[in-house]
């Protein structure tokens, strides 16, 4: 078991019961996920309390343990105040990536800390390349540039075929969000760990290629 940090807990404690109060109150749901119209409409909360809302107690669940299993290495490293910059500016480089790429689309919607969760991933695996990450599926370790890289390849795929019911973009925009205030709060990384950096950077110039040539969509 890990021991949490405080910070950790409050952020949990928060999306859950924001979570809650979103499953029990539609109207709630309804004023506070993230809707196209509705931002471009002036309501920019959204954009924010978005990331506090689920679809149901799996989604909750499967975002709560991400973050419960990648926090602390964050915290370690940096410390609280700038694990709680990261998270916030995560979740809203997601959401800010998922209104530019749907901004014609009034009526997409979105809930969930996916963003802010995989900001924090992608953080924790900048700072530590060489932690070892265990799927379900795969019976050995997976190094955790591979799983960074192999986890943003695979959004670009589901946002180019537009795979299930998934923010995939957000989850993009929030890799991208920790990676860059990261490599922004500990500029020496490009000294020590170059490569690491490089290769992390990867997915986000093929996205980069594919929109500009116009074969995103």
């Amino acid at each position: 078991m890990y021991n949490l940090d405080p910070v950790t807990i409050a952020i949990i404690a928060a999306n859950v019961i924001i979570s809650l109060k979103g499953f029990d109150d539609r109207l709630f749901f309804e004023k506070y996920k993230f809707n196209v119209g509705g931002i471009r409409r002036g309501e920019q909360i959204r954009m924010f309390s978005s990331g506090f809302l689920h679809v149901d107690t799996t989604h909750l669940l499967f975002n709560m343990l991400t973050l419960y299993f990648f926090a602390n290495a964050v915290i370690f490293e940096l410390g609280q105040f700038n694990f709680i910059i990261i998270y916030i500016a995560s979740l809203v480089f997601g959401n800010l990536l998922s209104l530019y790429f749907h901004k014609e689309e009034y009526w997409y919607s979105a809930v969930g800390a996916s963003g802010a969760v995989t900001g924090v991933l992608y953080a924790a695996i900048l700072l530590k390349p060489e932690m070892n990450l265990y799927m379900f599926f795969v019976p050995i370790p997976i190094p955790g540039y591979i799983f960074g890289i192999g986890y943003l390849l695979y959004s670009i795929y589901g946002m180019k075929k537009r795979i299930g019911n998934i923010g995939h973009d957000a989850h993009f925009g929030g890799a991208v969000g920790g990676y860059v205030v990261t490599l922004i709060m500990i500029p020496s990384l490009f000294e020590t760990d170059l490569g690491h950096v490089g290769l992390l950077a990867i997915p986000i110039i093929i996205l980069f290629v594919l929109y500009k040539t116009g074969k995103l969509s």
